[in-house]
């Protein structure tokens, strides 16, 4: 079935509604080759939801985007979220979000049981050596379309040049990044510059493409009343541990770690990776650094979002000092740390969202939002290269020099056989454009039969 070339093609949004049944397929097609991180990830959704399936406009997709990249947590699972609640609301929140995330579960679960019982899993990193030149492909080609369709104007992309220059060149924080594009967005809408209204193109049809989408405004009880719901998913599990088993028990403190990350992991996992590791390392022992790594390696190379790795991170914990049986120890700290990260990007949705939709007319807050969707061109196009330089080099280090500090390739680390997969997908994608199963079939092929090669 790998090599089934599935062809895009266009559908004029909007021409008939998204039934659940054919939704969840796609969220499930999403789930499943959700590789390559919040680049890839969202270049996978705009390929298919709105080139393939035009269910959704490219103005309704980036203002959702924007909206994510403002949250604490992994982007793209909340991006998911937010269209599956367009589409259906609530049961289409929970169900994209459900099968973008269960994919990853269920693989990365099985790999860290092998990597406990084996430790050996040369073949996989074989396998999901040729996904990830696929996956590179695939975000080249969105960055280029995202740029094609978002920016436009000098002042657009002067704004998406800023951004990137101040997080690959400059180091600067994520969050910094984004507020200072929003507030010269709301500057520009405040004063009608119109370099800062959303593009014409995003624009026209949008409406009529849109009509299927969820349109209410919330009531006066919806706060209160997600609040409600969603609080005490999250929460009580850690506080009912924390009575029945003390606040020194690993599972207490697996809840109550990476209940603290999720509301700090701005600006996707990447911004938040160094922290998490140095304290599951180095202050509370679940794990060695070297271990780490090859949780990371894991996570990069399994679908779903790379801060899955806090998945790996809770099953050694538990697997070493739950005093259960290791197995079930594991099993059991991987998924509580699975569940406190991720039931949060739920209740960001489900609460903010419909006061967002709400706002979408307001020309200070589109202006807001258009300058927020040049800067993420800069933002998606910074993961790219940070992607592209961990795929093709073997070594990436920093460079720094007064306030200038970037990532810098270690040259003579470069992978040849990765540049040859790498110019192979950009040859499947742009020349003989194939569909998305039959390039990424082709390029993990490529990788597990480069990976038997005795001088691999």
């Amino acid at each position: 079935m790998w090599l089934i070339v599935v062809d895009v093609v266009p559908v004029e949004p909007g021409a008939n509604p998204v039934t659940r049944r054919e939704a969840f397929r796609v969220w499930l097609r999403i789930g499943l080759l959700s590789f390559g991180g919040p680049a890839g990830q969202i270049a996978l959704m705009q390929r298919i939801l709105i080139d393939e399936k035009g269910w959704i406009s490219e103005k309704r997709f980036l203002h959702a985007l924007n909206y994510c990249m403002l949250l604490p947590g992994p982007e793209a699972i909340q991006l998911a979220i937010y269209i599956g609640w367009l589409l259906h609301r609530t049961i289409g929140g929970l169900m994209a979000g459900l099968l973008f995330l269960l994919p990853g579960v269920v693989v990365l679960m099985g790999l860290s049981l092998l990597y406990a019982l084996a430790g050996n899993l040369d073949w996989v990193a074989a396998l999901f050596f040729g996904l990830k030149a696929a996956v590179l492909a695939i975000v080249i080609s969105a960055v280029i379309g995202l740029a094609r369709r978002a920016l436009g104007t000098t002042a657009r992309y002067l704004m998406a040049a800023a951004a990137f220059v101040a997080l690959f060149v400059l180091a600067a924080p994520f969050p910094l990044v984004v507020v200072s594009a929003a507030l010269i967005g709301l500057i520009g809408g405040w004063r009608g510059w119109q370099s800062f209204e959303p593009p014409t193109h995003a624009a026209a049809g949008a409406s009529a493409g849109d009509r299927h989408l969820h349109q209410d405004r919330p009531s006066r009880w919806h706060a209160p009343r997600t609040l409600a719901i969603w609080l005490p998913l999250w929460l009580l599990p850690v506080a009912a541990l924390a009575v029945v088993l003390g606040p020194d028990n690993v599972f207490t403190q697996i809840g109550i770690f990476f209940s603290q990350l999720a509301v700090v992991t701005f600006g996707g996992a990447y911004a938040v990776l160094s922290y998490m590791a140095q304290q599951a390392v180095e202050h509370h022992g679940w794990l060695s650094a070297g271990e780490m790594l090859d949780g990371l390696g894991l996570a990069e190379t399994t679908p779903g979002p790379l801060i899955m790795v806090v998945q790996f991170v809770g099953f050694l914990g538990g697997l070493r000092e739950s005093g259960l049986d290791p197995v079930l120890g594991g099993i059991l700290g991987g998924l509580l740390a699975t569940w406190v990260t991720f039931v949060p990007c739920f209740l960001w949705i489900f609460l903010g969202a419909p006061y967002v939709e709400g706002l979408r007319h307001s020309p200070i807050i589109r202006g807001a939002l258009a300058a927020i969707t040049a800067a993420v061109v800069g933002v998606i196009l910074n993961l790219a290269i940070w992607f592209g330089t961990h795929v093709l080099f073997s070594e990436v280090g920093r460079w720094r020099y007064g306030p200038l500090d970037m990532p810098l390739p270690v040259w003579h680390t470069v992978e040849p056989l990765a540049l040859l997969l790498v110019v192979f997908a950009l040859a499947c994608q742009f020349i003989f454009r194939l569909g998305l199963f039959s390039m990424l079939g082709l390029c993990a092929g490529a990788g597990l039969l480069i990976g038997m090669l005795p001088l691999s």
